[in-house]
């Protein structure tokens, strides 16, 4: 039985994001954080401020940007499943939250990887 190629890229985006935000000074408390509401792809720490992650990795233009896939829809699900994660599990001290986006452009080589931080707010999912 062979291995889901989504999965496989899934997993290597994860971990290139998760490089690149550790380069950039965040601290990973927790990868592929599976809830009843979701998953979070990544929870980091980026000084004080509690930041919950999602990457997209796209390999072409043909879906639209990384940015564009993440619809009101999934942005609900994103907050659903961090305050779930917040209610139910301990997490490391932290003051603000956030929500921030990993996209990596995987259709060259290196990847091209871009951090947007405070992608949307709560207000706006």
């Amino acid at each position: 039985m062979g291995s889901d190629p989504r999965r496989a890229r899934g997993r290597r985006g994860e971990t290139l994001a998760a490089a690149y935000l550790e380069e950039a000074g965040y601290r990973i408390v927790g990868r592929n954080v599976r809830l009843r509401r979701g998953e979070l792809d990544l929870v980091a720490l980026d000084g004080t401020t509690l930041c919950f992650v999602e990457v997209r990795l796209r390999s072409g233009a043909g879906y639209g940007t990384a940015e564009e896939s993440i619809d009101a829809r999934k942005r609900r699900r994103l907050v659903g499943a961090a305050r779930e994660l917040l209610a139910t599990r301990r997490l490391p001290r932290h003051g603000a939250l956030r929500f921030d986006v990993v996209a990596i452009d995987a259709s060259r080589e290196p990847p091209r990887i871009r951090l947007l931080r405070d992608a949307f707010q709560v207000e706006s999912a």
